[in-house]
């Protein structure tokens, strides 16, 4: 991959579900160390975006390239063929998912969350799964809860070992949908701090979110979803501090 080229390129995506079109042809290019923050209203197509690059959601058109390979597809005499589900299960291992509801299996601790998939998938050994996952769990304040449960844990500590499990097959993406709406109020800052050294670090992030403040102070560049496009997408300062689009300007003035 040429140094110039984006780490994720978005070409021309359409979704449907039925006869109802969610993604109208989005284009999109996020560079390795980047984070983009996809902002706007509910029903805008933000998480099925999302979705759509790791192929959690089968794209109806266009190309989804990571580094540049094609995510779910194989191209052959100018035709895409999807992919047998085992390929772009070791795709997926390369993009880290942390979802709106954590999604951590209830019957397993806090450690056996974080080892499971980087011992089956990526055949790690349990010394070295749980040697990565111990520091991980370190990096995110978790340390003192690796023989904890799901349900004896807080929304927030939930959210920071997802993170932790997403982290463990060391993707070269993380993509981050709505992480902190289920959490109360007092426990979003820190799910956000932790997603703050991520990016001080040079993760790359493609993060839906409603937290403004965040998307100013972390983002690369801010988004503006509204109807299945982009309707605008810029530095945090210019999006959300001069947006040019009617539309951005609406729905901001409802949510800063």
């Amino acid at each position: 991959m040429a140094a110039t080229q984006p780490l994720v390129q978005l070409r021309g995506i359409r979704k449907r579900f039925g006869s109802h079109e969610v993604l109208h042809g989005v284009d999109l290019d996020v560079h390795a160390g980047e984070v983009l923050c996809l902002i706007g209203a509910s029903g805008s197509g933000k998480s099925t975006l999302l979705r759509c690059i790791n192929h959690l959601e089968r794209p109806n058109a266009g190309r989804v390239l990571i580094g540049g390979e094609l995510i779910g597809y194989a191209e052959r005499d100018g035709r895409l063929h999807e992919l047998p589900e085992r390929r772009i299960r070791a795709q997926r291992a390369g993009i880290g998912m942390v979802f709106q509801h954590f999604n951590l299996f209830p019957h397993m601790t806090v450690l056996e969350n974080v080892i499971e998939a980087p011992m089956r998938v990526r055949g790690y050994s349990r010394s070295t799964a749980v040697a990565t996952a111990l520091d991980l769990l370190g990096r995110v304040g978790m340390a003192a809860k690796v023989d904890a449960y799901p349900r004896h844990l807080s929304g927030g500590q939930q959210q920071r070992v997802a993170i932790a499990r997403g982290l463990a097959m060391r993707p070269q993406l993380m993509l981050f949908d709505e992480p902190t709406s289920a959490l109360d109020p007092e426990l979003v800052g820190e799910v956000l701090d932790v997603m703050r050294d991520l990016a001080a670090q040079g993760m790359t992030m493609i993060v839906v979110t409603h937290e403004m403040g965040f998307a100013r102070e972390v983002a690369s560049q801010v988004a503006f979803m509204a109807d299945g496009r982009i309707v605008e997408q810029g530095a945090p300062d210019a999006v959300l501090g001069n947006p040019a689009h009617e539309r951005t300007r609406s729905f901001l003035s409802k949510v800063l």
